[in-house]
């Protein structure tokens, strides 16, 4: 099938650069594994960057479709230019234009960015997170909170701007910098001593994968952004699957797979979660937009389920198609491959594009020889 990848990397192409830009970016390897993996399991595959120019660019790579052809696929793992709604742009640009995509729609990611929307919704719903206060503005009150707490953008993501404050003066410094930073307000909760754990999902009705536990050795118990980065001189790793008794695993799962559905996730997502010294639960946030890069915890979740990366991304495909299209999954490739000898049908898969650009020019020649 026709799978069209969609990121953000490079490209600052849109009509006006206004406010500030996402910082996140994925890899240019982990595209490229992404690519390479898809392509060996028969796909047609094409990378877009998610800018001004995608719609002309997937209209080229995916016309309109003919009455019974189902259209291909887009892997979104676009973070978006700018904008504090940024995830939704590019599922928002798709559904506009009709085209089918993996992973959640504007609604559920507008959600899940919203931390504050997110946690009022955990809490209506009977899950348990931290508790919380919004600092609106630098000359915000002293919130009523027990120190230390956890500081962070409202909307931010990958843990951009995550600080630890232990007193009233360190939150308002912390608070200033967020403020001046990425303009918006703040969300500061309780920080829970203890374990982390992310659990990944995967389904439209969620399969929970086993928790994966952060080793963060012998420094702070926070996973930064320039953890995520490399930059940190620390390396945190995978524990997979966590080492926790049967009834602690189930209910991770359970509180996870109910974080999925009341943000309205599809297909995938990560859900971050603390074990307090108590040992109560705490959902801290859900990740829509989930990192299928090397040093993903969804990617290690994925794993020890027995999803090997092709797999995985297969199955991705798989749950979109379901929710599209109903019962058929991608395996219209393997129905394909028994109706034609295996060497014709890897060689017409790996030479799709060329084949298609030569059928194109025939049809331009004239009639008139």
């Amino acid at each position: 099938m026709k799978v069209a990848i969609i990121y953000n990397r490079e490209s600052m192409k849109v009509i006006n650069l206004i406010g500030a830009l996402n910082p996140e970016k994925y890899r240019v390897e982990a595209i490229q594994r992404i690519t390479k993996t898809l392509k060996a399991s028969g796909h047609q595959v094409k990378t877009f960057e998610g800018d001004k120019h995608l719609i002309e660019n997937l209209e080229e790579f995916m016309p309109a479709v003919v009455k019974g052809e189902r259209p291909g696929m887009a892997l979104n793992l676009a973070y978006g230019i700018q904008g504090s709604a940024r995830y939704t742009h590019i599922p928002g640009i798709l559904e506009m234009i009709g085209i089918p995509y993996v992973g959640s729609g504007p609604l559920a990611h507008s959600l899940s960015l919203d931390k504050v929307v997110a946690k009022i919704l955990f809490k209506q719903n009977g899950l348990p997170t931290p508790d919380f206060a919004v600092l609106e503005t630098p000359e915000f009150p002293a919130p009523d909170l027990k120190y230390p707490l956890i500081v962070k953008p409202k909307s931010g993501a990958d843990s951009f701007g995550l600080t630890v404050v232990h007193n009233e003066s360190e939150l308002r410094e912390a608070a200033t910098k967020i403020f001046d930073e990425y303009a918006e307000p703040v969300l500061a909760e309780c920080y829970i001593e203890g374990r982390e754990i992310n659990i990944g999902l995967i389904g439209n009705t969620p399969e929970a994968f086993s928790p994966v536990e952060l080793d963060f050795g012998d420094g702070p118990h926070v996973y930064t952004n320039d953890d995520k980065g490399g930059r940190s001189g620390r390396i945190v790793k995978y524990i997979c699957p966590a080492e926790l008794d049967e009834e602690t695993t189930k209910k991770a799962q359970e509180i996870a797979c109910k974080a999925f559905i009341t943000l309205q996730c599809n297909d995938c997502a990560r859900v971050d979660m603390r074990i307090g010294e108590d040992g109560q639960l705490y959902l801290l946030e859900l990740n829509s937009l989930p990192s299928l890069g090397f040093r993903g915890s969804f990617v290690a979740g994925a794993q020890h389920a027995g999803l090997d990366f092709s797999a995985l991304l297969n199955r991705l495909l798989d749950s979109a198609i379901q929710r599209y299209f109903g019962g058929a999954t991608v395996a219209p490739t393997a129905s394909i491959a028994n109706k034609v000898s295996d060497n014709t049908f890897s060689f017409l898969t790996a030479n799709r594009d060329k084949l298609e650009q030569r059928i194109g020019e025939l049809v331009t020649y004239s009639s008139r020889m």
